[in-house]
């Protein structure tokens, strides 16, 4: 491998890891405002991304901690998948890309980023129906915002991972004719 190759695979393996603990910090705050939301509600507004849902909570329990829900959830499997990602590039053989570990976390990371996708469309259309009953949710779109994006990109990670598949088994054959 050149040194630029290992120049840019050594600057994506550090993007994942500042991503995935971004994206931890960022679930870990959330699950801190909704414990905090809980308990002590007044204190809400001093916490991370100042996430305050109390008038949703007075008005429909249901309604929070659905909402609540899918924010924490779609956050943690943001987390997730970049964990995934950083097991991929950290156990990744450049020189034999082609085998099956490689072809499984493709896999996983397609699934993973196809269940973002359908839980955030779920979650916005959930937001949208509750936006038609009064409720203000401006605050939550940014946390689906990007569901189509996911689904595609699911799309996209998958094919990739048939072709790794694929590759595996072509790989396999040309070491047994050898």
């Amino acid at each position: 491998m050149s040194k630029t190759n290992d120049f840019v695979f050594t600057a994506l393996k550090i993007v994942s890891w500042v991503i995935f603990i971004g994206l931890c910090i960022e679930a870990g705050g959330l699950a801190v405002n909704f414990i905090f939301s809980l308990y002590k509600p007044e204190f809400v507004q001093n916490l991370y991304n100042k996430l305050d849902l109390t008038e949703m909570y007075e008005r429909s329990k249901w309604a929070y901690f659905s909402m609540y829900s899918f924010v924490l959830v779609i956050s943690i499997l943001k987390g997730v998948l970049f964990y995934v990602v950083i097991r991929l590039v950290s156990k990744i053989n450049l020189t034999k890309p082609f085998n099956n570990y490689v072809a499984k976390q493709i896999s996983l990371m397609s699934y993973y980023t196809f269940s973002i996708g359908i839980l955030s469309y779920i979650a916005r259309e959930t937001a949208m129906y509750l936006q038609h009953q009064g409720y203000f949710i401006d605050r939550l779109n940014q946390f689906w915002e990007d569901s189509q994006a996911f689904i595609l990109m699911a799309a996209i990670i998958y094919v990739i991972a048939i072709i790794f598949s694929r590759g595996v088994e072509m790989q396999n054959e040309n070491d047994l004719t050898v």
